[in-house]
């Protein structure tokens, strides 16, 4: 089966895309655009607090000491850098799909196809990551009410005591479903979620503050920089999703201003709130060794497959009812970061359909719920399947590892399009042009590189299976290569030119 460079470079015309999209909104059964900047806002808040800052302190903390505080700056500053790159494509191209749609216009077909299986494992594997800690807090709510908890061998993943995650499984299912019955209906849900997440975290900070200590973070880098570093690598879980904002760009009125006020607006105020709780955390609990741990009680209750947060506040305040409250807010946070990743997986899948390189029942849209309604039980079931089944040891990493390569991709993207399309319209523009996209794809590189081997070696695995896929299935079905096909149209559909980008409106 032969594959041309010219083929794999093809690149889809930005007036062909929006025109798609504006096209299809406009159908009695097309999708709604039905949020405003608060609703998507809240989306992309959703999306990024959830179980990585209920968790990541017992893994980070051992690696950089005190001085975790800095990595959660370090992993800031990275997706800042990404952010402010999406920020441009965003209002350039404001169509769902995310960096799938914008590397397509960008560097081409077959870049875009495994960019979007980036995608695909960055939302699957971390919502599978955390539905299995949103059974973890469970138990700690049902063990702090009524003094009982779930079989491990039905509440913990296999690989760590279980057979079968029953609570990962129902919650998945739980938030397809929701987002099956309409975005609109989960959008209003979503909102009321992330102000109880919020609240609690917020109670987190100012019950740990009344025990802080200065002296906690007196060693405050006992490994260094490099510790600070992989400490940052690791803590970066706890930002991804920011990007799923714009994947919701066909379903937000007026998406050219309100995508990338709202990726701002996520990003400052997630920054914030992390740096808060790492701080109130550490100097509430010290990071140092505890009895024959070395890796400190944060280590150690990480080990237990304690939530970290929760202890804290149970040590602090040696009461229940602190322990209660964050339970209860890390099940409604989870539930929430679940159901916002499973939508903006399903729609980097229906942004695929339309371009013809995964099946066409991935962009049935329902008539009456305005929603793609396979696409999402299908999503639903495989990522509930993973959820249950498969061990989740190195998955945190991997969905890190997804999302890195996908920002290096918006910030190709940003310098590509700059060039062949330089007249095309754009409400913001990436500051220090071209130092910020360089930047931001440089530091995004050096956190992968500072992830496990294992990782690598998964991650190529997958780009193997990806590219399989695409000669197997994609590269025969891409609508685009049908259109380039025809007669008269090879010219026009193969690359975007400054002349075409002037037409957009």
């Amino acid at each position: 089966m032969r594959v041309t460079a010219r083929q794999l470079c093809r690149r889809k015309p930005l007036e062909s895309m929006i025109g798609e999209a504006e096209s299809e909104a406009s159908e009695p059964g097309g999708l709604r655009r039905s949020m405003g900047l608060t609703q998507l806002t809240l989306l992309g808040i959703s999306s990024v607090v959830g179980t990585g800052i209920f968790f990541v302190l017992g893994t980070a903390v051992p690696k950089a000491g005190p001085g975790v505080v800095l990595s959660f700056v370090v992993a800031a500053v990275v997706a800042g850098l990404a952010a402010l790159c999406y920020v441009e494509l965003a209002g350039a191209i404001p169509v769902a799909g995310s960096t799938y749609s914008y590397t397509y216009a960008s560097l081409g077909e077959g870049a875009a196809y495994l960019v979007a299986w980036c995608l695909i494992l960055e939302y699957g594997v971390a919502v599978s990551t955390v539905a299995v800690s949103w059974g973890q807090y469970l138990n700690e709510l049902t063990d702090a009410l009524f003094g009982f908890t779930l079989p491990d061998a039905i509440s913990q993943p296999p690989g760590a005591g279980g057979v079968v995650n029953i609570p990962a499984l129902v919650v998945v299912l739980l938030c397809s479903l929701l987002l099956a019955r309409g975005t609109r209906e989960s959008a209003r849900l979503n909102a009321v979620m992330v102000c109880v997440k919020l609240s609690v975290l917020v109670l987190f900070v100012a019950v740990a503050f009344t025990a802080f200590r200065a002296g906690h973070f007196a060693d405050f880098a006992p490994h260094g920089a490099s510790g600070i570093g992989v400490a940052a690598s690791a803590v970066f879980f706890s930002y991804v999703g920011f990007d799923t904002v714009a994947t919701a760009s066909e379903e937000v009125r007026n998406p050219r201003r309100t995508i990338p006020l709202a990726l701002l607006l996520t990003l400052g105020a997630v920054t914030v709130l992390y740096i808060l709780v790492s701080l109130a955390a550490v100097g509430a609990q010290p990071a140092g060794r505890f009895g024959a741990q070395p890796a400190g009680r944060f280590g150690a209750q990480a080990d237990a497959g304690e939530a970290v947060l929760a202890e804290i506040l149970r040590d602090v305040t040696g009461a229940g009812w602190p322990v209660v409250l964050l339970s209860a807010g890390a099940v409604v946070s989870i539930f929430s970061v679940v159901l916002v990743t499973l939508y903006g997986q399903t729609r980097i899948l229906f942004s695929m359909a339309r371009d013809g390189l995964v099946p066409e029942i991935f962009r049935r849209v329902d008539r009456k719920r305005h929603t793609p309604v396979g696409n999402t039980w299908i999503v639903g079931a495989g990522v509930g399947a993973l959820a249950a089944f498969v061990p989740l040891q190195y998955l945190a990493d991997l969905t890190s590892m997804g999302t890195l390569v996908a920002f290096v991709a918006v910030a190709a993207a940003v310098v590509v399009l700059r060039r062949i399309a330089p007249d095309a319209p754009r409400p913001y523009r990436v500051p220090l042009y071209p130092v910020v996209p360089i930047v931001s794809a440089a530091s995004c590189l050096y956190l992968a590189w500072l992830l496990p081997g294992i990782t690598w070696a998964l991650f190529g695995g997958w780009l193997v299976l990806a590219a399989a896929l695409y000669l197997v299935f994609g590269r025969r079905h891409s609508a685009l290569r049908e259109r380039a096909a025809a007669p008269g149209r090879a010219e026009a559909d193969v690359s975007t030119t400054a002349a075409q980008a002037s037409l957009i409106s």
